[in-house]
């Protein structure tokens, strides 16, 4: 890793001598704080080949799924040593608030680890069966092998953790590829594992972007690739693993809708709310971004949302104070800045934000957060990603009205639904195209429940078993009954 304490306008790539590097920049300062060598496809195939020869003849092959238990809980005890470091530098890379880096980019990866290990204690890696002729089946739980996973900017550890760890208790070895925006994190991942003494091969980082990213999924030697990011990489993806019929599940975008039934309280929703779309600014996929009321209830739900929205402190992530820090890049700011104009534009209501930058910040790529009341859902701020602090409240007549709105999406990653009467509202939740759904809450992120989405949100799970699950293969041994 080269530093240095140059000044870039954005996150960029350059040569470096005869080395490709990538610029991180901080979001807040707008100053170069790390630089970091690009993998190239020397690089990407060496990563692939060790990993290739970690699950096919190597020690870790022949683990077992105990053995590779102890493995992740030691990594979890060396995580837990170094997470005030690990939560500085995600803030410092991606702007996340500290307070918030802290409790959710570091807390909850750490959680993850013991959650999965207890997963995998209770797993049930081999199964007998009565077969339908008489013999015995065996049913065998088999590592799908080499694991390309590759992972946004936006939750780097959370989604670095929830892929990796699955994967290895599993028994497949794993190249990642962060995002260019946010790869130190990984780097320093990368030095634990090694702390903990894991066999050459299982795991390689490969830092880079397009190109990069495009080679590992393109590998021949890869045997799944699990990604995470935008629906249009998504396809992208899809469609060059499908030349080597090569696995994939992919966790892509959302739009996702709090239903506000009529017997709700507005104050609690727009806790609730706020908690559930505006952390770590707003750049969450699960985000409750459209807001869907009664008519009734439409003006109360606005203001108690506009009191909370408000309230935000914006400022220094570094500050513990502050509760919205700046967007990743400067490319992300122009985008949500224009998602603002787009929805003033259509007639929506600007109740609070806007394009200004908020007062006393003359640097960094800060969005105020921001507030659109009287939406419609054919607007293109309800129907598209913005992916930063900007919600829409949408009126809606009855409750067949607001399912229709909840689904009338081309996503289905989470959503929400607030009611006095949890039976009505797991009811609901039930009618929503979705695949997950919090009642009186954001979706939680349970460690033990599967994760993942319908349509435009991708395909495949992530956490519970079923995070497990798919990184295995499932092999039958029939023995024939003896005579």
């Amino acid at each position: 890793m080269i530093r240095d304490c140059g000044t870039d306008g954005d996150k960029a790539s350059h040569r470096d001598g005869d080395r490709e590097v990538l610029t991180v920049t901080s979001p807040h300062s707008e100053q170069t704080i790390a630089r970091v060598a690009v993998a190239g496809a020397d690089d990407v195939d060496r990563a692939v080949a060790a990993a290739r020869a970690a699950v096919d003849t190597g020690p870790w092959s022949r683990t077992t799924p105990a053995e590779r238990i102890e493995v992740i809980r030691r990594l979890a005890e060396v995580y837990g040593t170094r997470r005030g470091e690990m939560a500085e530098l995600i803030s410092a890379e991606i702007g996340a608030p500290i307070s918030f880096a802290q409790r959710a980019q570091v807390g909850l990866p750490t959680m993850m680890m013991g959650a999965f290990c207890d997963v995998a204690s209770n797993f049930a890696w081999t199964e007998t069966r009565s077969g339908f002729f008489g013999s015995d089946v065996h049913i065998q739980k088999d590592p799908v092998g080499v694991v390309a996973a590759i992972v946004p900017w936006n939750m780097p550890q959370f989604l670095i953790v929830t892929k990796l760890v699955p994967a290895l208790l599993a028994g497949c070895s794993v190249v990642l590829k962060p995002a260019p925006e946010s790869p130190l994190n990984a780097l320093l991942l990368a030095e634990m594992l090694e702390e903990i003494g894991l066999p050459p091969g299982v795991v390689s980082v490969v830092p880079g972007g397009v190109a990069t990213g495009a080679h590992l999924v393109g590998h021949p030697g890869v045997d799944k690739v699990s990604f995470t990011g935008s629906s249009a990489a998504g396809r992208a993806v899809a469609a060059a693993a499908a030349a080597n019929l090569t696995k994939v599940s992919l966790e892509l975008g959302g739009k996702s809708a709090a239903i506000v039934l009529d017997d709700a309280d507005p104050l609690q929703v727009a806790a609730a709310v706020r908690s559930a779309s505006l952390s770590n600014s707003g750049q969450i996929c699960n985000a409750l971004t459209r807001v869907v009321v009664p008519s009734h209830l439409h003006d109360a739900v606005v203001d108690a949302l506009a009191d909370e929205m408000t309230s935000l402190v914006v400022g220094d992530p570094a500050d513990p104070a502050t509760q919205i820090g700046p967007l990743v890049s400067q490319r992300q700011q122009r985008r949500v800045l224009d998602y603002i104009g787009i929805g003033s534009d259509a007639g929506a209501k600007l109740v609070v934000g806007g394009t200004e930058l908020p007062d006393g910040l003359d640097s960094g790529w800060y969005v105020r957060p921001t507030l659109f009341a009287n939406g419609d859902n054919a607007m293109r701020i309800a129907r598209e990603e913005i992916f930063g602090p900007v919600l829409t409240v949408i009126p809606y007549r009855d409750e067949e009205d607001a399912v229709a709105i909840a689904n009338d999406s081309d996503y289905g990653l989470a959503g929400s639904v607030f009611t006095a009467d949890p039976e009505r509202g797991t009811a609901i939740a039930s009618r929503i195209r979705t695949g997950t759904v919090g009642v009186n809450q954001g979706y939680p992120m349970d460690p033990f429940a599967p994760f993942g989405g319908v349509k435009d949100s991708g395909y495949g799970r992530e956490l519970g078993r079923e995070g497990i699950e798919g990184y295995l293969d499932t092999k039958s041994i029939a023995v024939a009954a003896q005579k």
